[in-house]
């Protein structure tokens, strides 16, 4: 099968924004604390969200359900990771914290063994986990496992984004249970659902900072918000709405490599070969997990037959 040309372009489109995310949150923090720069990302994508909505005529549902479930994404897919992330990027690199989330698709390929139906691990699946795992202890490295024993604080923040990521997984594996609403309306309530969070916690501390604020932070914060957070989740619901999950699935692979090439270009970050050789890893677990995915799913396909 040919892949129109529209599907490339969203799909390098989305890898662009959500890979740059980790340069944006990296400069926004030099001017705004993790609480408050999440506050004012929620709240900007959740008014363009909703604008959204309100512009192609269409209505959130009233029932419960779907309001809960809006609240425990926002609490997985946005205000805890979106913190957590915030909060690692302080004080490492954005390429690093880009790498790092890498261990998301494999997170959640062993949570999907207990949690999904359907999607158990094989021994493809298993190896591609080891391999990864080995990436990341690599890419964290034994000496910041040794500050635990001493005052080094570096391993805290990769935890820090390591959470961000396993949140991201643990969101994956709720959202197959999101209740029947078009795509734009669940992302704009998932958004309105965070920043009603947010604001009771980070609205003063935001309110206070924007006025301060340096114009370098305060730009990436907007990008942050708008390109990163708004436009993104419209181009990723759009994608996968004409290409399937799987094509989009491809954004694993592509992300770390796009964050680490725009704190090297932008941010003047050096990642070392280490750094390489984790990425190469953690890519490699990737790949054989999306290997051992495709096998389990042939496989019930040649029973039937």
């Amino acid at each position: 099968m040919t892949r129109p040309l529209g599907h490339w372009l969203l799909l390098f489109a989305l890898v662009a924004m959500w890979g740059s995310a980790f340069m944006f949150t990296g400069i926004a923090v030099r001017g705004f604390s993790p609480t408050a720069l999440v506050t004012i990302r929620l709240a900007i994508a959740a008014v363009l969200l909703t604008g959204l909505v309100l512009v192609r005529g269409q209505r959130f549902p009233r029932t419960r359900r779907f309001w809960l479930f809006s609240l425990a994404i926002s609490l997985a897919g946005n205000c805890v990771p979106f913190w957590l992330i915030s909060f690692g990027q302080q004080r490492i690199d954005s390429g690093l914290a880009g790498i790092l989330m890498g261990i998301m698709p494999l997170t959640t390929m062993v949570l999907a063994h207990f949690f999904v139906r359907g999607e158990r691990l094989n021994r493809t699946k298993a190896v591609g986990f080891v391999v990864g795992f080995i990436g990341l202890v690599a890419l964290i490295g034994p000496e910041a496992l040794l500050e635990l024993r001493g005052q080094g604080t570096e391993l805290l923040y990769q935890l820090a984004v390591l959470g961000g990521a396993v949140c991201y997984a643990i969101n994956t594996i709720v959202a197959r249970h999101r209740p029947p609403a078009d795509p734009l309306v669940a992302a704009a309530g998932v958004m309105l659902a965070g920043s009603a969070l947010m604001l009771p916690i980070g609205g003063a501390p935001a309110s206070a900072q924007l006025v301060g604020a340096p114009a370098m932070p305060l730009a990436a914060m907007l990008a942050l918000s708008i390109v990163a957070t708004a436009i993104a989740t419209v181009v990723f619901l759009q994608l996968v709405a004409i290409a399937g999950p799987s094509f989009t699935s491809f954004i694993n692979y592509l992300i770390p490599v796009w964050a680490l090439l725009m704190g090297v270009i932008f941010l003047g970050e050096e990642p070392g070969l280490r750094v390489v050789i984790a990425l190469a890893l953690i890519l490699a677990g990737i790949a054989l997990g999306e290997v051992g995915a495709r096998r389990l799913v042939r496989r019930p396909a040649q029973q039937k037959a």
